[in-house]
């Protein structure tokens, strides 16, 4: 409480006395508190939502302090809106807000909730609010809006032992994911004051986790793809054990088609997996409405004018997921891969060795995961007929070489399967015989990553430690290894890719040893950079 000070003389010991007076202007005077929660990449973080009312003589201001963006400085005039339309009314007194810690940006509208909540308090029409952490934006007429990283709020909740959480009706089943917090959706600040206020029962949301199935419905089949018998192969192996793919061959011969289908033959997402993939969903805003935990690997094909912010992740403010992390346990496909800025590719070194990707900007430095699968397309040369049998290039050499070189031998390194994708004969487009159902690459696999999960690692995540001992050659596949790299002069990464594709092929076969056959096959897939790159 503020106070005034008036001095006044003792005259018993002539001393200065200093005594307290309350001054009638600070009357009334009002703080209130309320929790929330910060998102900074895809994490949650507390805030401490702090409310002083008090009179101001004739002016009625409203100050946010703690570094507030545009959206959080905005919410005044949402919030004056949403308590006089809800019938609460507005106090003929300013109000300060502060957001505490007050070192740390505060973006979105996720703090309208706690601040109106907050104002409420401070005019004793709430009676008790540390049980509760609330997020949500308001609508003029008090109603709720959904807020992006609900999922990563609740964590957060969970993390600092607040067992309640409020939280728009539409954010409540990707919240109530997390076991330990007791999520309430709701659709109206008047419910979310009778709530806490003890005067309305409202059940706690459950979760809406979908079961993992192995079904490959709801994605094109690859019983649609005519011919391609070795390029179906090479898709099936990199889905087995994640690996990165890169497809070469004319306009029309079935690359995107191809592309496209490998959703189908994925694995569902752990629920590990599960969990960071809808974090990341729903800081990037991109859940549907009601939505749980996402099942689907994610497959993100972004077209070819993205920016390196769009790709990587960044922005202004505090940095953003990009195409990267939005395809983390999933597939990101680049078409036409030649056509996207050289400096935008090259941004893929990174991120496909580490599996994570950190964006430095001024006002903080954020990782994001970013494990994906990589799988591009392109036309061999800029028209796309250079090695086509049946038409004619008319690009010169230096052209070519110009297209091919936008790739460059680093990113390429890092692509496990190279493979050609000529054009369909005409045989096979009007054969009467279907090609093999997704349903069917799916059960086969299922069962390689089971292998895989039993030893810890996907294949193509396999650490250099454990490398050795779970890809061991005989005799036979020493020399078929050795002379490849001498013949081809692979580096010490390609080599050590091979040993992993090679694995992938023995993990296919059900075998438990890497054969000289694997070896050879997984050779194979390397062989294309020569025919085209040098």
């Amino acid at each position: 409480m503020r106070v005034s000070v008036r001095s006044r003389l003792d005259k018993k010991t002539s001393v200065g006395v200093r005594i307290f007076v309350p001054s009638p202007h600070y009357l009334c005077v009002a703080l209130f508190c309320t929790r929330s929660a910060a998102v900074f990449g895809i994490d949650a973080h507390p805030i401490d939502v702090e409310v002083d009312m008090y009179p101001s003589g004739n002016s009625r201001d409203f100050v946010t302090v703690g570094m507030p963006d545009t959206a959080v400085r905005e919410s005044r005039e949402r919030i004056k809106s949403a308590l006089l339309n809800s019938g609460f009314g507005y106090p003929s007194k300013s109000v300060t807000i502060n957001l505490a810690p007050a070192n740390v940006r505060k973006e979105g509208a996720g703090f309208d909730l706690p601040m109106a909540v907050g104002i409420l308090g401070a005019m004793g029409l709430v009676r008790e609010a540390g049980r509760f952490v609330l997020a949500g934006e308001l609508s003029l007429d008090g109603s709720l809006r959904p807020v992006r990283g609900a999922l990563s709020i609740a964590v957060c909740a969970r993390r600092e032992a607040a067992p309640n959480l409020i939280v728009p009706r539409d954010n409540a089943a990707e919240a109530a994911v997390v076991e330990g917090v007791r999520v309430f959706g709701l659709s109206h600040l008047a419910d979310v004051v009778r709530l806490m206020n003890s005067e309305l029962e409202v059940e706690p949301a459950v979760a809406a986790r979908a079961e993992p199935t192995s079904e490959a419905a709801g994605f094109p089949d690859f019983a649609d793809v005519r011919g391609q018998v070795s390029a179906k192969r090479a898709i099936e192996v990199a889905a087995a054990g994640a690996h990165n793919v890169l497809m070469i061959g004319p306009p029309g011969s079935g690359k995107t088609m191809l592309a496209k289908r490998m959703a189908g033959i994925l694995p569902p997402l752990t629920f590990e997996e599960a969990l960071e993939t809808t974090k990341i969903h729903s800081v990037a805003g991109l859940l549907p409405k009601n939505a749980g935990l996402l099942t689907r690997r994610p497959f993100r094909s972004p077209h070819h004018t993205i920016s390196d912010a769009g790709l990587i992740g960044g922005g202004s403010g505090a940095p953003k997921p990009g195409e990267v992390s939005l395809a983390h346990n999933g597939v990101l496909f680049l078409d036409e891969m030649p056509e996207f800025p050289r400096n935008v590719l090259e941004q893929l070194r990174q991120p496909l060795e580490d599996e994570t990707i950190t964006v430095a900007r001024a006002a903080m430095t954020l990782s994001f995961p970013a494990s994906f699968m990589l799988v591009g397309a392109m036309n061999p040369c800029p028209c796309g007929h250079y090695g086509d049998p049946t038409h004619e290039c008319r690009c010169t050499g230096a052209i070519i070489q110009r297209y091919l070189g936008k790739i460059s031998g680093p990113l390429l390194d890092r692509i496990d399967l190279h493979i050609e994708v000529p054009a369909v004969a005409y045989q096979e487009l009007r054969g009467p015989k279907p090609g093999e159902p997704s349903s069917a690459i799916l059960d086969r696999v299922m069962r390689a990553r089971r292998r895989q999960t039993s030893r810890g690692f996907y294949n193509a995540r396999l650490p250099p430690g454990r490398l050795r001992a779970l890809c061991a050659l005989d005799a036979a596949g020493e020399r078929t290894l050795e002379m490849a790299v001498r013949r081809m002069g692979l580096s010490a990464r390609a080599h050590d890719r091979i040993l992993k594709v090679a694995r992938t092929l023995a993990d296919l076969a059900g075998e438990e040893n890497v054969a000289a056959k694997h070896v050879g096959e997984a050779v194979q897939y390397r062989g294309l950079d020569r025919n085209y790159w040098s």
